[in-house]
């Protein structure tokens, strides 16, 4: 038998492709065309080979060469002018990774934290991921000016353990007009995040974002005083060396309660009260970091929390704070904040 069942044959009429079906006998067999079937003489049906041989040659042509362009023959390509973007500032931006559940609900399951410069320069920056003032990833690197750079992911059960992104940057080309560096930081809320997702899903947008900062600080020219005529005009001069046993004592607890700080609280506003806070604290940190304290312990209560995230957010953009922790205390409940120092 000259065919089998399966093999691929070509209608010599039509010059079809086809399959053998079926074996009739020794002289006919059915063929299947594009899923018709129908019987064929075995003589009217002949094996692909020569019909693939004949379309496609067995040594190509020669292809004919190309002939050689020469650097004057190219033409100059025209420069075309880009339209310059407005600086915005650097932002930090999150991009939600969506996953279905087992139910077939939309749920995050990270986030992708990218770095996003929308200025005209260039920035070194060394970033810190902190969960409870505890250090858990620290990246150092550079942004070029409008680029975006990539940091890594956090895992969004995570957001519960209050993250907070921490920032320091300096200039890549050094300006003596611009601070040395500057930090930014950012703390945020399970509840600020998943309103967030909701906002940029019922938009449609992929991701989200907050400004770090706008324009880089110039530098803060410091005031130099003339010490030998403000010796003549009788106010005292101290060495720097001997500068400390003329401060006042510090503290290693202080307690903000405003009852402590004064009798007349009572005719006060609470604006009033928070800032006479404020500078209280102001007064002992500064206190503390001139006697090279190691820690100070700040009491703020519990209350409605205004007050300590006025104290944790000035303790975040300052150089000297290694870091900072409110956790349960016997003595203080969740009350008051641990602050631990650097030099």
């Amino acid at each position: 038998m000259k065919f089998e069942v399966g093999d691929k044959v070509v209608v010599k009429i039509t010059n079809e492709d086809g399959v053998v079906a079926e074996i009739i006998d020794d002289n006919m067999v059915v063929v299947d065309v594009r899923g018709v079937k129908f019987p064929a003489y075995t003589d009217q049906l002949d094996f692909p080979y020569y019909k693939m041989f004949s379309k496609q040659k067995l040594v190509p042509e020669k292809k004919a060469a190309i002939p050689k362009t020469f650097i004057d023959q190219v033409p100059k390509e025209k420069i075309r002018q880009l339209p310059k973007r407005d600086p915005n500032g650097v932002w930090i931006t999150f991009i939600p990774k969506f996953e279905q559940d087992d139910f077939g609900d939309d749920v995050v399951t990270l986030l992708k934290i990218h770095l996003h410069n929308q200025n005209e320069t260039g920035y070194q920056f060394t970033y810190q991921l902190k969960y409870f003032g505890e250090t858990d990833f620290e990246l150092k690197n550079q942004v070029l000016a409008f680029q975006d750079f990539y940091l890594h992911d956090i895992p969004f059960s995570s957001l519960n353990d209050s993250p907070s992104f921490h920032v320091e940057f300096s200039l890549l080309t050094p300006d003596k007009g611009k601070a040395p560096y500057f930090e930014a930081s950012l703390k945020l809320k399970p509840k600020q995040i998943f309103m967030k997702i909701q906002e940029i899903q019922a938009k449609g947008e992929p991701t989200f974002s907050y400004q770090l900062f706008k324009d880089y600080p110039n530098k803060v020219e410091e005031d130099k005083m003339e010490l030998g005529k403000l010796a003549a005009a009788g106010y005292k001069v101290y060495e720097a060396s001997k500068a400390r046993q003329y401060l006042p004592p510090a503290r290693t607890v202080v307690d903000l309660h405003i009852e402590k700080l004064t009798d007349d609280w009572k005719n006060m506003s609470n604006h009033e009260i928070l800032m006479l806070q404020v500078d209280e604290f102001e007064k002992y940190y500064e206190l503390a970091l001139a006697h090279m304290q190691p820690i100070l312990t700040i009491i703020h209560g519990v209350g409605s929390g205004r007050l300590r995230d006025e104290i944790h957010g000035i303790l975040r953009l300052r150089k000297n704070v290694k870091y900072f922790v409110n956790q349960y205390h016997p003595s203080y409940g969740y009350g008051a904040t641990e602050i631990h120092f650097q030099y």
